[in-house]
């Protein structure tokens, strides 16, 4: 099991986008039975963002709702919340928002959870790292008011500098079947070089790989999906072919294409000498349950799925160009 400030956590987390971000958010009834649900299958790394919904109804919000119903289940979560964005969610590690930033998460949250890990969601080119990782370490972590720092969507030159100002938690990094770019570009070495486990997010390549997405026309005209380069009418049939693959593999292992592709990104750290905690979203208690399955891929099964992705290079960048990535 993974190690995450001294705690154990499970080893698949849960992410909490999919319940504030998005034009019609899910019942507050339907969150908190996926959160139950999360806890039941010792899904207790939790990540969620001060930016995912709205000022007025975020994950900070619905986190403090949750834990002020359910009170005795604050210690059992470990919390990650990004952060470090300016109102037009463009990264801001300045110390201004930075304090700005962590003390509105701190006061959505109420005290009913301890903040365990803070992350900038992207690195801000006009802040250096000293600056912005000098007062979350010196005013949040040495004071008590959060629990640790964590990375997010970084490249491996960012951990390698990280490492070197400030004891690093965690990385929260895109990795899937449909983006492996972590084992290519060094970040995996990375994080395995200084013991950093990976929080990997979107491991259903944006719900692609539950091979319910058969075509464009699967997503809602409103889905923000429609406007990432892999989605497009020119290059989405062709990455749609590596989920075929992935289909047939899990039905002869017995599992869900969904279970098997969270599964991957768990066994393909271990070849990197890395950990990971996929983090998939679910706004559903059965599809929370569906996710925690543990799968435990052979090396055979592993070789298979590496042999089909050297055939299949997904088309298209993994964000539109107006989407700030370090990495």
């Amino acid at each position: 099991m993974p190690q995450l400030l001294g705690k154990e956590v499970g080893p698949i987390g849960f992410g909490l986008m999919g319940f504030t971000w998005r034009p019609q958010p899910c019942s507050q009834e339907q969150a908190f039975a996926a959160m139950r649900a999360a806890l039941k299958n010792g899904m207790n790394f939790w990540n969620g963002g001060e930016f995912y919904g709205t000022p007025e109804y975020n994950s900070l919000h619905l986190l403090e709702r949750y834990f002020e119903k359910y009170p005795e289940d604050a210690d059992k979560v470990v919390l990650s919340i990004k952060g470090g964005v300016d109102t037009k969610i463009m990264p801001d590690g300045s110390p201004e928002n930075i304090r700005r930033s962590v003390d509105n998460c701190l006061k959505l949250l109420k005290g009913r959870k301890k903040l365990d890990i803070f992350e900038c969601a992207r690195r801000d080119p006009k802040t250096p790292l000293e600056v912005t990782f000098g007062i979350l370490e010196k005013e949040y972590v040495q004071t008590g008011k959060i629990g640790g720092i964590s990375l997010s969507e970084v490249k491996a030159s960012t951990v390698h500098e990280a490492a070197k100002i400030t004891k690093i938690v965690a990385c929260e990094v895109e990795l899937s079947l449909w983006s492996t770019h972590i084992l290519e570009n060094g970040v995996a070495e990375a994080c395995a070089q200084y013991d950093i486990p990976i929080v990997a997010y979107s491991p259903l390549g944006r719900g692609v790989l539950t091979g319910q997405i058969k075509s464009l026309d699967d997503l809602p005209a409103d889905d923000m999906l429609r406007h990432y380069p892999r989605f497009q009418p020119d290059v989405f049939p062709i990455n749609l072919e590596v989920v075929k693959h992935v289909e047939s593999i899990a039905q002869k292992k017995g599992c869900k294409p969904s279970q098997l592709a969270i599964n991957w990104t768990r066994a393909v750290a271990k070849k990197h000498g890395a950990s990971v905690i996929p983090i998939p979203g679910a706004t559903t208690a059965e599809r929370v349950d569906e996710n925690a399955k543990v799968v435990e891929l052979t090396d055979e099964e592993l070789a298979e799925l590496d042999a089909i992705l050297s055939k299949f290079e997904i088309q298209g960048s993994r964000y539109p160009d107006y989407v700030p990535v370090d990495g």
